[in-house]
């Protein structure tokens, strides 16, 4: 092999390698994810869905602010004890892990930018995450339900 063919094959494996060897996560945010309605009590929330495992991986890292009646549903396959991190997410959120049958199961208010795990207290398919405080402001706990798909055929 003459010496340009290598460097032109070592520039195009090199390349190749960078792709497959980027980070998953983009370093933008969100904006464009199915989104559905919950309803808590007498509030309304428009909710992104983050299904797959890269849109839950990103969740809201990068967004740099979000309406107050506005959250993100992670949706898993199955439920099992969930644990979820701040790391390139700007807001200061809380977490709710919420059961199949709507219940939030436990809260957790997580600090922007830290790797601090914070896990629910039994397994769920659901977390739906929120500005920091709203569950507070409005009186919402463990045990409080949550209703709307996917939580209303799940009963």
């Amino acid at each position: 092999m003459f010496k340009s063919q290598r460097l032109f094959a070592f520039v195009a494996v090199s390349a190749l390698s960078a792709c497959f060897a980027m980070p998953a996560v983009a370093q933008q945010a969100q904006m464009d994810l199915q989104r559905t309605s919950l309803s808590i009590g007498m509030y309304r929330i428009d909710t992104q869905l983050a299904v797959t495992p890269q849109q839950r991986q990103i969740g809201l890292m990068f967004r740099k602010e979000m309406p107050q009646a506005e959250g993100m549903l992670f949706i898993f396959e199955q439920p099992e004890k969930q644990c979820f991190w701040m790391k390139n997410t700007i807001l200061p959120l809380t977490a709710a892990f919420v059961a199949d049958d709507g219940r939030i199961v436990n809260l957790a208010d997580m600090k922007p930018q830290t790797e601090e795990p914070h896990c629910s207290d039994e397994p769920v398919r659901y977390v739906l995450e929120m500005n920091q405080g709203w569950f507070a402001k409005k009186n919402f706990r463990k045990g409080t339900k949550i209703s709307g798909a996917p939580f209303d055929t799940a009963r």
